[in-house]
This record gives C-alpha cells, structure tokens and sequence, in this order.
C-alpha cells in the first residue's frame, strides 16, 4: 500500500492536507503523525506548514524533526508546503533571522511595508489566488496548464532570481518562487490542498510519483 506521511509538528493545516490527499488517492494509507518510526516507513513525506518561521524551527528541533527530514528527503518522494518550504531554505530574514533546514542555498525574504506596482500599494500578506508559471518540466506539474492559479498566504518568499532550484513563478510585487524542486523533492509556497482543482491535481501527482523526473 501507499503510505503518505504528513509530518505534524503541531504547525501545519494537518486535517485539509490530510482530507485533500485522501481525496485525490483514496487507495493509499494517509497518515498524520509525529512518530518518527512512522515516518521512516512511509513511501512518501509531506512537511507542511503555517505560522512564523521560529516557531516552526523552534518546534522541530524540539522533536528532531530538522534531522528526521534531512534522513527521509534523501530517498523517496518528499513535498513541503508553505512555511513547509520555506523551512527546506537555509536561513529566513523573519523574526530577526532564523536559521533553516538548509536543503537548499536559498534566503527567505520579507515583501516588506511599501509594497508597491504601478503605483499601487500590495497588501501583505500576500493572501488569495495568484498564477504559477512552471520554470521547469516535471511530474508534479502534470495535467497543470502553465500559468493556472492557486492560493497563497505569505509574507516572507522564497527568491526567485538566480534560485537554480526554481520549478514555478509567482509574481506579486517581486517575482518569487511559487515552487522549488531537486531530485526527489518538490516545494510550493502555496497551499495546494486549497487550490481547488489545480492544487488536487498536483497532490495527485505526488501520490503518484516516483521520485524521479
């Protein structure tokens, strides 16, 4: 059986990404958990995430979680989410500066108080539906037309200039990276369990991938 692991630390919308991915896989055994045994086992790991980035830091390093995705993002199928993504970078300007997960040499930048485009001021949080255009051919962009739309709430993103990782744009304000992914690891800073059809689709796509492109 497929087993798909979602993380909970306690920082993340564990019972939508749960529904959603037993929606789009009903065979498969969805398990939200923090037991670590249970989560070496699984044939595919999912980090979420919501909240600010010293909390969720601060909380998996309380529970090993840092070393335990370092362990399982290395070989099999591994999907961050949101602050989920964010934690995967090697260091986040909020709350003063934090330190990440480092599996990717990336900063996580604030959008700042004077956002602003063609002279209009952007809210932030960046919060609601906004296109994704793909940077990169892969499995988890299947049946995803190029520039469909999903749901975002963040304040901080990923950068997106010179970020070899980049598998997805976003642009508010600033281009940034709506996705990121390497070997067998693909990240979104959106939600996809929130992102109606496109985002199901993609949760989909994971349940089915391999690990490979």
């Amino acid at each position: 059986m497929n087993t798909v692991a979602i993380i909970d630390y306690g920082m993340g919308n564990l019972h939508s990404a749960r529904k959603a991915v037993e929606h789009v896989a009903p065979d498969a055994r969805v398990l939200v958990t923090d037991n670590a045994d249970q989560i070496r086992e699984a044939d595919r790991v999912i980090l979420p995430g919501v909240g600010a980035i010293r909390d969720c830091m601060a909380e998996m390093q309380r529970l090993g979680v840092d070393e335990l995705v370092r362990e399982v993002s290395v070989d099999r199928p591994f999907l961050g989410i949101c602050v989920g993504m964010q934690a995967l970078m090697s260091r986040s300007e909020e709350n003063g500066g934090v330190d990440c997960i480092n599996l990717f040499d990336s900063q996580v930048r604030f959008f700042g108080e004077n956002l602003v485009e063609n002279g209009e001021r952007l809210k932030v949080p960046h919060m609601g539906w906004n296109q994704v255009w793909q940077t990169v051919d892969h499995p988890l962009w299947h049946d995803i037309e190029d520039g469909d739309r999903f749901y975002f709430v963040h304040s901080y993103y990923v950068e997106s200039a010179g970020n070899d990782a980049i598998a997805g744009r976003t642009h508010y304000g600033v281009d940034l990276a709506a996705a990121v992914a390497r070997d067998n690891i693909f990240a979104v800073q959106f939600h996809p369990e929130k992102s109606a059809r496109a985002g199901l689709q993609l949760l989909k796509n994971f349940t089915g991938w391999s690990g490979k492109n």
